[in-house]
């Protein structure tokens, strides 16, 4: 069986709180054997791959620029891309679900592409909420409060 992956998405100027919440799903993530896919840079990015890697996981990094310069050290692999903020859909495309912690306009790309593709699950935990003109709630986006509820929810879809 395939190894199962997931992408966690996450501002690079993320607050202190969002950073918490990265390290403990990077920890979850790596306890249940799963891929962790990420930006590879600071902030949401950094705490994941720190998180995961405390317990031995796996961290791929998608850099968007041509060099490793500024990636985690935590990281497993740094795929170096030099496609800038297009890297975002080889971050959602590579994942069997992903997980959004915290909110910037380049996560706020990332989740957008994640619901664009339609077969993955999306896990938001103090992220984006997006609504509507009319006031409703864009559905699909699984709102949970913990990471502890958000590695549970993107690891259902292992099943």
């Amino acid at each position: 069986m395939p190894t199962f992956q997931v992408s966690v998405c996450g501002p690079r100027s993320a607050t202190d709180a969002d950073e918490t919440v990265a390290y403990r799903v990077g920890q979850l993530l790596a306890d249940r054997g799963a891929v962790v896919i990420c930006g590879g840079g600071a902030g949401v990015m950094a705490a994941v791959a720190a998180g995961a890697r405390s317990r031995d996981g796996i961290v791929i990094g998608v850099r968007p620029n041509d060099t490793r310069e500024g990636a985690s050290p935590d990281l497993t692999a740094t795929l170096i891309t030099n496609m800038g903020e297009a890297r975002n859909a080889i971050i959602v495309w590579s994942a069997d679900a992903v997980i959004v912690v915290g909110g910037s306009w380049g996560t706020l790309s990332e989740l957008a592409l994640a619901k664009r593709r339609g077969d993955v699950p999306v896990v938001s935990v103090s992220g984006w909420r997006i609504v509507a003109a009319d006031g409703a709630e864009v559905p699909g986006i699984d709102h949970v409060a913990t990471a502890e509820e958000a590695v549970d929810r993107a690891c259902a879809a292992q099943s």
